[in-house]
């Protein structure tokens, strides 16, 4: 049974580890944006290390693929929730408007401290929480 899932994952290892190179250009450029533009803007910034934890790979049941895997998990995941966070606090600062329909949907709940869609009021808050106004 083992054997079937052996081609598969042999298979698939440039495919996930070729996103190394593209994860970690991501990670170089969006450090340097954030670091000239969040400083430009007055805007606190977001903390590589607050979204990576590299403490799987301290498993002792573990092999060692099984590290070095959890590892690069730890690292691209961090990178991803990372490079989110940038963008939800940019579009906090640039244009803190909730969508007019709004999607139910976990990926949006950083919306929840945006105005409200048509609340010119609300938008002036945002806009004097964010140090635009």
């Amino acid at each position: 049974m083992k054997d079937n899932k052996t081609i598969p994952h042999i298979l698939s290892i440039p495919f996930i580890w070729g996103m190394i190179i593209p994860i970690f250009l991501v990670h170089i450029t969006i450090f340097f944006y954030q670091a000239v533009s969040f400083r430009l803007y007055g805007i606190e910034r977001v903390k590589l290390r607050d979204y990576i934890n590299f403490d799987r790979e301290k498993l002792s049941y573990l092999s060692t693929i099984d590290k070095i895997n959890c590892a690069y998990c730890s690292y691209a995941n961090g990178v991803f929730a990372y490079l989110a966070e940038i963008g939800h606090r940019t579009e906090y600062y640039w244009c803190g408007i909730k969508h007019k329909n709004q999607p139910n949907n976990p990926a949006f709940a950083y919306q929840d401290k945006f105005a409200a869609y048509g609340n010119k009021e609300d938008y002036d808050k945002v806009l004097k929480k964010s140090g635009r106004k």
